[in-house]
């Protein structure tokens, strides 16, 4: 867990040197690299990730909630919510698995909150309450700086502003040799892929049409960026597709 000195955490200037400084005091350099993956990201038949009129009655677009069937009925989405039950097949473990040895989180700033512009105040922490399912650090790209923001259970949200590859670089230095998941949403997952940073992506296709939203791979030339498909496994309600960067001799 990242603790945020308390002197420092009202007056450093987070941004380009701020968030920098925290992990360079608690995370020091040459730690082994990490691997960037997308896990359990959610995609209809048509290939959109989130569905359109995204808010905060409507967090995953309008016919989003199909796209995550699959994961609703898991027994790892059940515990989650301090429930019992739930299906215990293909999809579960694909769900579990893909929190396994996360060191830290990237995520777009909409799927940390639908705030838009400068940050009028701090009230907004997340869609998750006070204990949100990460326990990591957790890297959210925007353009407005803000304070690091600590919640329970061992989830630090910082804020970058300086782009995708400074996120990266923050996020290795706080993942501690484990793997960083990127989270979304479809956004932020283009520029990673468009930028090759991206070392595997687990897409779940749902049997769903969503006829419009925001599609993930439309563009987007996967082979020629370097990507190819290494695994394909049907679960109950979704099939699991894995694509992975192709290694160059």
């Amino acid at each position: 867990m990242l603790h945020l000195p308390q002197t420092d955490t009202c007056t450093l200037p987070i941004g380009r040197r701020g968030v920098r400084a925290i992990l360079d005091r608690k995370y020091p350099k040459g730690s082994v690299m990490s691997k960037l993956k997308v896990a359990s990201f959610s995609v209809s038949l048509d290939g959109y990730g989130a569905g359109t009129d995204q808010g905060l009655q409507n967090p995953l677009g309008t016919h989003g909630p199909e796209l995550f069937e699959w994961f609703f009925r898991t027994q790892m989405w059940q515990r989650m919510h301090r429930k019992e039950g739930g299906e215990t097949g293909v999809d579960n473990r694909m769900a579990e698995q893909s929190f396994v040895n996360i060191g830290a989180w990237i995520l777009g700033r909409n799927m940390f909150g639908p705030v838009r512009g400068p940050w009028p105040d701090e009230s907004w922490k997340g869609w998750w309450g006070e204990e949100p399912p990460y326990h990591v650090p957790v890297f959210v790209l925007t353009h407005h700086a803000r304070k690091p923001l600590a919640m329970k259970g061992g989830t630090e949200f910082l804020f970058v502003t300086e782009g995708i590859h400074a996120a990266l670089e923050h996020a290795q230095a706080a993942a501690g040799g484990k793997d960083i998941r990127l989270g979304g949403g479809v956004a932020t997952i283009r520029q990673y892929l468009s930028a090759q940073l991206i070392d595997e992506l687990h897409l779940v296709v749902r049997p769903v049409l969503l006829g419009a939203g925001e599609h993930l791979l439309n563009g987007l030339n996967m082979r020629e960026l370097g990507y190819a498909c290494a695994e394909s496994l049907p679960g109950e309600r979704a099939t699991h597709m894995i694509l992975r960067k192709v290694k160059i001799a």
